[in-house]
This record gives structure tokens, C-alpha cells and sequence, in this order.
């Protein structure tokens, strides 16, 4: 799991919580039309603009962003060296019994394993890179768009309850519900774009780059074992995908 999207979002919710329980009563802070309004309203104009196949995806690939935490690159380096001089000593086919949890660097060594011609491979990987990214892009598309469409949707509540305020000002008893619909949809729209959907969508572009540099990482390993390439020759290439403060302490391990 992902410490800082747990973090941030707790913490978000209990300074939002404090703010309403210290000054007063945590029921006036709900109202159930303006939920329907903002919720609902959201999520049927959401589809409007999608499939309904799109809008689940796209909250299974937020769930995942949130919850998953991808492999270290020193982690892929160390099992990749292991595997280029396993394959340097005993051929490509000895990697078949090995232990990969890496899914994308499995795929990549059983295409190696069954043979295949070293640019169909490199096609291969390419595209499920490509793929995955397109598909991260959607998803971060559909939260952006839920962002936007929510305060849309609390500014038309806050329309409605002002028109029912207005059209009973000589009921005193109905101007508060009606200001409360007019206030609360607002409110609503707020927070579900800013402490929902607009971070969703940061840490899907941000675990979009982070996959992508890895399978490119993991591309480059595949195609150094097809070629035989030196163990310490693919160590070495490997390190510049790390930062520069971590790339000089893997340095200073390996002089160790």
C-alpha cells in the first residue's frame, strides 16, 4: 500500500472532520438531496461521456494507483544481473525454472525462452508498454473529468436551493433547509474534486511514469540476456535509470 495516498487522505479527512465537529453539530453538514445532486449528478453526466466498461476500469486502475506500490529499481537491477549471468552460463532455457514475480519481466523471459526473434520480442514488450500507459491516460482523462463535473454540479445546487429560497421568502421556516441545499451542494462538489478526484488523477500520472520507466528498464534487461550481454556491462546500464544520489551509493556498494 501506499503510505502517502493513506497519509494524505486521512489526514485531509480529519482536519476537514475537526473543522466541522469543533463548530458544532456534525448533522447540518448533511443533506440528503444535495448528495443526490452532487453524487448522482456527477456520476450519470460521468457516463454520459463514457462507457460503462470505461468508468469501472477506470476506478479498479485508481484503486490500484492508490493501493499498489511498485517494484524498486535496485530490487529489478540485483534480479537482473542474477538472470543475465544464469543465462550467460547456461543458456536462455535455464531461465524457465527461475523466480520472477515481476509479471512484464516474466512475459518478457518466457518470449525468450520459446525463441523468439529478438525485434518481435522488442515489439511485444513496446506495445504492452504503450498500452498501459493509454490505458493509465484514460483513467486519469475520467477522474479529471468527475473533478471538474462535480463543483459543476454543487453550482447547480446551490442555484436550486437558491431559487427555492427565494420563491418562499415569505416562509420563514423553509429559508434555511433551502440554504442549506444551496451551501451543502457547494461544499460537496469541493471536496470531491479536491480531495478525491484531482489527487487520484496526480498519482495516476505519477504511477504512469513510474510503470512505464520500469517496463522500459525491464525491456532494456530483456533484450541485454537475449544478447549475452556481460553481467557488470548490464549492471551498469541499468544504473542510470536510478537518481543520482541513489546511482552513487550503488556504485559504492559494488566497490565494496
Amino acid at each position: 500500500m501506499d503510505i502517502a495516498t493513506l497519509l494524505g487522505f486521512i489526514g485531509a479527512c480529519g482536519i476537514v472532520g475537526s473543522a466541522i465537529l469543533l463548530g458544532g453539530s456534525a448533522s447540518v453538514f448533511v443533506n440528503v438531496p444535495s448528495l443526490l445532486i452532487v453524487i448522482g449528478g456527477t456520476m450519470m453526466i460521468t457516463l454520459m461521456k463514457i462507457t460503462l466498461a470505461d468508468f469501472f476500469n477506470s476506478i479498479k486502475i485508481g484503486l490500484v494507483a492508490l493501493l499498489y506500490k511498485s517494484q524498486d529499481v535496485p530490487e529489478i537491477i540485483e534480479l537482473a544481473v542474477g538472470l543475465a549471468d544464469v543465462a550467460r552460463k547456461n543458456g536462455l532455457l535455464a531461465l524457465e525454472g527461475q523466480d520472477v514475480e515481476n509479471e512484464f519481466l516474466m512475459r518478457g523471459i518466457s518470449l525468450c525462452v520459446d525463441g523468439h526473434d529478438p525485434q518481435f520480442i522488442q515489439k511485444m514488450l513496446a506495445k504492452d508498454i504503450n498500452l498501459s500507459v493509454t490505458r493509465h491516460e484514460k483513467a486519469q482523462d475520467i477522474f479529471m473529468g468527475v473533478a471538474d463535473t462535480a463543483p459543476a454540479m454543487g453550482m447547480i445546487g446551490t442555484l436550486i436551493g437558491l431559487v427555492q429560497m427565494l420563491s418562499t421568502m415569505d416562509d420563514p421556516a423553509t429559508i434555511g433547509p433551502s440554504m442549506a441545499v444551496a451551501l451543502l451542494t457547494t461544499m460537496y462538489g469541493a471536496m470531491i474534486a479536491t480531495m478525491i478526484c484531482i489527487p487520484v488523477a496526480k498519482k495516476l500520472e505519477m504511477r504512469a511514469h513510474e510503470e512505464k520507466l520500469n517496463k522500459q528498464m525491464i525491456l532494456e534487461i530483456i533484450m541485454g540476456i537475449q544478447e549475452s550481454l556481460n553481467p557488470k556491462v548490464l549492471e551498469q546500464l541499468l544504473k542510470t535509470y536510478l537518481p543520482g544520489n541513489k546511482r552513487a551509493d550503488a556504485d559504492a556498494e559494488g566497490e565494496e
